[in-house]
């Protein structure tokens, strides 16, 4: 069901220092700062050969994204986001073998224009999933 890794999110306390690190030391593409209103972050997508790494920051009292800070005020791996061909018959298989989607169930779009889905850590080993439609 699932496809290739689009991306591994890291929720950081400075988005222009972490940005810089990976422009400047690790030499990476780094993209342009894009406010996500309806996520509640502000993200920065790093380019690399084969996947992404995203970079979160909270945007507004209301960020998901705060909260992760206050518990791990120097940053972490947030989420991993694999791609689907359809969200719905993966919602629809995950949720028939018992696995928790989070918020509505219904898909918001993500980051990249594209239907996503988050499923709940506790069913995943401690790791929140991100689905995205492809």
């Amino acid at each position: 069901m699932i496809g290739r890794l689009n991306h591994v999110a890291i929720a950081v306390p400075d988005l222009e220092a972490a940005a810089a690190q990976y422009s400047d030391t690790l030499g990476a593409r780094v993209g342009a700062p894009q406010d996500e209103p309806d996520h509640g972050v502000t993200v920065i997508f790093i380019e690399l050969p084969n996947t992404k790494i995203e970079l979160l920051y909270p945007l507004g009292d209301e960020s998901p994204i705060k909260g992760f800070l206050e518990k791990n005020p120097s940053g972490g791996i947030h989420h991993i986001c694999y791609e689907v061909e359809d969200i719905l018959a993966a919602r629809d298989r995950l949720k028939a073998q018992g696995a928790r989607v989070l918020g509505t169930g219904e898909p918001k779009i993500g980051a990249h224009g594209k239907p996503v889905l988050f499923l709940h850590p506790k069913d995943f080993n401690g790791t929140l999933i991100e689905l995205e439609q492809v």
